[in-house]
């Protein structure tokens, strides 16, 4: 069996994700100190904070390198499933691919800084959602696709099965 490049073109989805997370992070890192916060809207700041942890600052006390670790093994596994997707399931794809950018983005946060920088800070009255960034959205983007690929999937399912009886 010759090797054959599925979904790889996906990848530029990706690459984009990455440069993008890196260069908004740069900059929030290069022009707010820890905590500064700019009010954009009423219910938006631009802010600058350091999430040692998971999702929600999670799991904190873990050592940076063992998100790097997850991190990365977690992309082989989104590589690894993006290769073995078919070409033509292409919701499936990009979820991957965001998700796979949104993964890398973190991890090199953890890898060079210690710690992710979080700078998107959503709010309605006094309460805040927790900060985010470009690699979080991707990543919650690319969960929401493939959910919504699920949901397509059982339809489909449904619909065929109710035109074979």
């Amino acid at each position: 069996m010759s090797f054959q490049y599925k979904n790889v073109y996906w990848l530029w989805l990706s690459a984009a994700i990455i440069v993008l997370d890196q260069i908004t992070k740069q900059l929030v890192v290069k022009n707010f100190a820890e905590f500064e916060r700019m009010v954009l809207t009423p219910f938006l700041n631009l802010c600058r904070v350091h999430n040692t942890g998971a999702a929600f600052s999670m799991m904190s006390e873990l050592p940076p390198m063992a998100f790097v670790l997850l991190g990365t093994v977690v992309s082989v596994g989104i590589l690894v499933w993006m290769r073995a997707n078919p070409s033509s399931q292409r919701l499936v794809a990009v979820a991957l691919a965001l998700i796979l950018g949104g993964a890398l983005g973190n991890v090199i946060d953890r890898a060079t800084r210690g710690h992710v920088v979080d700078f998107i800070d959503f709010y309605v009255g006094t309460w805040h959602f927790p900060a985010f960034n470009v690699a979080d959205i991707a990543i919650s983007f690319g969960a929401a696709f493939l959910i919504l690929d699920m949901l397509l999937d059982l339809r489909r399912g449904k619909m065929a099965a109710t035109s074979q009886k």
